[in-house]
């Protein structure tokens, strides 16, 4: 079993290789080269990226490389999935929220709220142009887009489908696990799930809940770690696109367990949209998905099909 750890994306990634050839170990080295080349097309926080220049040439045609596109045409079919909940164009939201730098270089910033922090209209997705004939993209005036997560599940997916010709695999970016064929001795890969109901210091723990995924992905998105104040007010990164600001819900966390990642992420963040109550109706008409939340009472609520991803519960 090999192992590789760095930071990328703004995350701690680590990708496990189940196997003893030294190809696969090779390729598992270069991992972190791969998410690098990743950051430089998709980082909104490096104006070289080739998202930042996407943005900037708003009102005009942009001819887009193969992930770029990938990338976008993945978000552009979640907005349509989810109605617009979960949508792409949510970039000036978040900068105005305070947003407007990596995570690790927010400072609180206590000021009395000001005008400039009233909630802006969310940029309709529905009117950016494709161009399959020339892979272009067309990004009206006042659009802007942030990627962040969808690219995560995107990149963890990514990672696992080069490794799993090498073996087995599993990769953490961030929260988004990509999961390709049971370990070399026949078992299910086991992963817990973080326990956001408690300030436990430095330390983490997990929910007493285990699950066992042999293929697939699974994602946590929340409220409990990616926040901050600006302007006086607390706020974080999961905008509401119905009115402009961080959403305002009842989920602290959703884990959702999908086909893939990218899947999985996409889910997770709609179900801190919906709420609970919302949210458990909706998972229940997806054949695919099962869900746990916990919500800011402290209770824990799983889907019907969550129980038979669980390993067990104590």
């Amino acid at each position: 079993m090999f192992r590789i750890d760095f930071i990328a994306m703004g995350s701690d990634v680590s990708i496990f290789l189940d196997s003893t050839s030294l190809d696969a170990e090779q390729a598992l080295l270069q991992a972190p080269a791969w998410f690098e080349g990743w950051e430089q097309i998709f980082s909104r926080f490096r104006p070289t990226s080739e998202l930042s220049t996407l943005n900037r040439f708003a009102g005009y045609w942009f001819h887009a490389s193969d992930e770029l596109w990938e990338v976008l045409n993945y978000a552009l079919a979640a907005a349509a999935q989810t109605n617009g909940r979960v949508t792409p164009t949510v970039l000036p939201q978040l900068l105005a929220a305070g947003y407007d730098r990596s995570f690790d270089l927010l400072i609180d910033d206590v000021a009395i709220p000001d005008a400039s922090l009233a909630p802006h209209p969310v940029a309709d997705w529905r009117a950016i142009e494709l161009d399959a004939a020339t892979q272009r993209i067309f990004l009206p005036r006042s659009t802007a887009l942030d990627l962040g997560g969808i690219v995560k599940g995107w990149a963890a997916e990514r990672a696992a489908r080069q490794l799993a010709p090498l073996g087995s695999v599993l990769v953490d970016a961030g929260g988004d696990l990509a999961v390709h064929g049971t370990r070399s001795d026949g078992t299910a890969w086991p992963i817990g799930i973080t326990d956001p109901r408690s300030d436990f210091g430095d330390e983490e723990r997990d929910l007493p809940i285990l699950l066992c995924i042999a293929a697939g992905g699974v994602a946590t998105s929340g409220r409990d770690h990616r926040r901050w104040r600006h302007g006086g007010r607390p706020q974080h990164h999961i905008i509401d696109p119905l009115t402009g600001l961080p959403a305002a819900t009842d989920v602290l966390t959703a884990t959702v367990v999908a086909a893939d990642a990218l899947s999985a992420e996409i889910a997770a963040k709609h179900l801190i949209l919906l709420g609970s109550d919302a949210g458990l109706r909706w998972v229940e008409t997806q054949s695919d998905v099962a869900a746990l939340l916990v919500t800011d009472d402290g209770a824990v609520h799983t889907s019907s099909r969550f129980t038979t991803v669980q390993a067990h519960s104590s």
